[in-house]
């Protein structure tokens, strides 16, 4: 089967059974500050999941496009990608576990024709500590379902992948309880992050089995469902909204119960072929084709290069077909990134100018079947991406030019930094071209590259030193991270507490925060931990955060940017954003360093809440 017949079957297997098929949701969601891209099919829905009723009902279906740039670095073995396909369902208080577990199975095996021997399921072993029990109604439900397929499904507990590795599975055995890091949904990720009010619940995962002569021992551990290598590979997830978390902590069962299904396309296509390779899927392996033809060179010599090449372009043309135009912020900024990147895996392969004319058709071709509701800007795709291509390798040459004019003597890690700070010459390339030429790096031309990008980050600390009071010992990532935290506790208090308060001295280290702000009493405990409810729901949000240079009026008068200092700040100065820029959690004068989503912060911990002096008081925090 081919993708498009996949989609299609599995559409028209969901309105058969009374779902009502919903159009799908652009990659860039409007007035959805919580993330860059739309990365999972229930995202859209999720006010209908927390409550809102539908116009379309209770049942619902769609084949959902997804990016995630959180996968980048995985995008190269066999079966991750950036972009993909998300085949979803829906019970709006409607069917539950039982109705649900037997439709999916019913899809995979009457519908695409996977041979049900070969698919294994989890399920949600339980939380002692919160009491929530052991997900044994889905269990026996699928163990009905496997009977009734003439399979003895045996079921077990693994609990964590740890375990899995080292014990691997045994004859018979299907049904598998893992804990919360496997089989739990919330939008915290765990039990113990699940936001307070929201719906949560066990999930059942789905899996298929590629067989023994694909597993690796000595890398993985023993195969088992939740365990890496190309054995097994998930196919869909049943999340299963049974509950509720409350006030205290605790958890309650909901009176209107969800169901949330989400399946990936390209890998039930590839199942249904038997293929553990994602990119042999028709999606994908007609660009793999054009690679091959244009590059002189085989997909197995090159599988690397050609699956992020296939992956980054898919996920290119998608975004700039709604309209994205490459830049330097945001989504902007993480599509020319797909782009380059691609375009940097061609030149190893030795692939030259012009390479997007001969794969972006392709493309389109895969995707003729989304509306032009979604893909409003079609036919400027091509266009625009070529534009960024030549001026890319533009980029490129020069740094070429330059690094043939520095190689006589070898080069140092302090060139390869000039390299790319001066003529954006990226480390990268400049690395691969050095060995392709066969230059001499210096022996620690990495140390020598770092060493160089700190001694500009300290020039740069240097030059704001003064102008903006951070209260910053260093720049490195974990007082990067407080700094980023700060912010949002400042926000928190001028929102839970009073409007009037303002920032009135900070200190941040690697291993704690510090911030003084006016306030006429002692905060109260529900007070502190209404505020660390607040920062943390805002870094699970994970919410962008953005900055740019603004003249002193405008970011004071219109853009109503918070600031302690105005009468000693320049005319131009520099503004962070956190959340949604139009209106926006926090809005700052700063000069930074700052994260550029809140989701990498962990979890925020008041430790402690203290008198500064007179009508000011202090808090000290951690992040977790």
């Amino acid at each position: 089967m081919n993708a498009s017949e996949v989609r299609q079957k599995y559409l028209d297997f969901m309105k058969s059974k009374g779902h009502v098929q919903v159009a799908p949701a652009p990659l860039v969601l409007e007035n959805d500050p919580t993330t860059l891209f739309t990365g999972s099919g229930m995202q859209p829905l999720l006010p209908y999941l927390l409550g809102k009723a539908h116009e379309d009902g209770t049942r619902l279906t769609d084949s959902q496009p997804c990016l995630r740039l959180q996968d980048i670095e995985d995008v190269g073995d066999p079966r991750h990608t950036t972009v993909f396909e998300m085949l979803g369902n829906w019970s709006l208080g409607d069917y539950f576990k039982e109705e649900q577990i037997r439709n999916f199975f019913t899809f995979l095996t009457k519908e695409v024709g996977l041979n049900p021997e070969k698919i294994y399921v989890t399920c949600f072993i339980g939380s002692e500590k919160y009491g929530i029990p052991r997900d044994d109604e889905a269990a026996k439900i699928w163990q009905q379902v496997f009977k009734e397929a003439g399979i003895d499904a045996k079921i077990v507990e693994i609990n964590t992948a740890e375990n899995g590795d080292k014990r691997g599975i045994r004859s018979g055995e299907r049904i598998f309880f893992y804990n919360d890091k496997e089989n739990w949904w919330s939008r915290g990720g765990g039990i113990e992050t699940t936001p307070i009010g929201d719906p949560c619940g066990p999930d059942s995962e789905v899996f298929y089995d590629f067989g023994e002569d694909k597993q690796d021992v000595e890398k993985y551990g023993q195969s088992h469902p939740a365990s890496d290598g190309a054995r097994f590979m998930e196919i869909g997830n049943q999340v299963f909204m049974q509950y509720r978390r409350k006030e205290d902590g605790t958890f309650e069962e909901l009176d209107k119960k969800n169901v949330d299904f989400g399946a990936g396309l390209e890998r039930i296509t590839a199942a249904s072929m038997d293929s553990y390779d994602v990119f042999r899927i028709s999606l994908l392996k007609p660009i793999v084709d054009k690679l091959e033809k244009l590059s002189g060179k085989a997909y197995e010599d090159n599988t690397a290069e050609m699956r992020i090449i296939a992956d980054h372009l898919r996920g290119a043309y998608l975004l700039t077909a709604q309209g994205l135009k490459p830049s330097n912020k945001q989504q902007g900024y993480a599509l020319r990134r797909l782009i380059r990147r691609a375009i940097l895996k061609a030149l190893n392969l030795g692939i030259e100018d012009n390479f997007l004319a001969e794969v972006l058709p392709l493309i389109s071709e895969n995707y003729q079947d989304l509306p032009d509701s979604i893909l409003t800007n079609r036919d400027d795709v091509l266009d625009t991406l070529s534009r960024e291509e030549q001026a890319f390798r533009h980029t490129i040459r020069r740094g070429i030019k330059e690094l043939n004019r520095l190689k006589e003597h070898g080069l140092t890690g302090k060139e390869l930094f000039m390299l790319q700070d001066t003529y954006g010459f990226p480390l990268e390339l400049s690395v691969e071209e050095a060995k392709r030429q066969d230059i001499t790096l210096s022996d620690d031309w990495q140390k020598e590259f770092d060493a160089a990008l700190s001694e500009q980050r300290e020039r740069s600390k240097t030059a704001s030193k003064g102008m903006f009071k951070g209260g910053l010992e260093d720049h490195g990532e974990m007082s990067t991270k407080y700094h980023t935290a700060t912010h949002l506790l400042l926000a928190a208090l001028q929102q839970l507490i009073s409007p009037d308060i303002c920032q009135k001295g900070s200190n941040i280290t690697a291993d704690r925060m510090r911030l003084d702000f006016n306030v006429d009493h002692k905060l109260e405990k529900d007070e502190l931990q209404k505020l660390e409810d607040q920062v943390n729901a805002w870094i699970q949000a994970d919410l962008p955060v953005v900055h740019d240079e603004y003249d002193k009026s405008y970011a004071r008068d219109t853009l109503k940017a918070h600031g302690s200092f105005w009468d000693k700040y320049p005319e131009k100065l520099t503004v962070y954003t956190i959340g949604d820029f139009d209106k926006p959690t926090s809005r700052e004068v700063c000069g930074g360093p700052h994260v550029e989503h809140t989701g990498v912060l962990g979890h925020f911990k008041i430790k402690k809440e203290e008198s500064s002096s007179a009508g000011i008081r202090r808090i000290k925090a951690i992040l977790e």
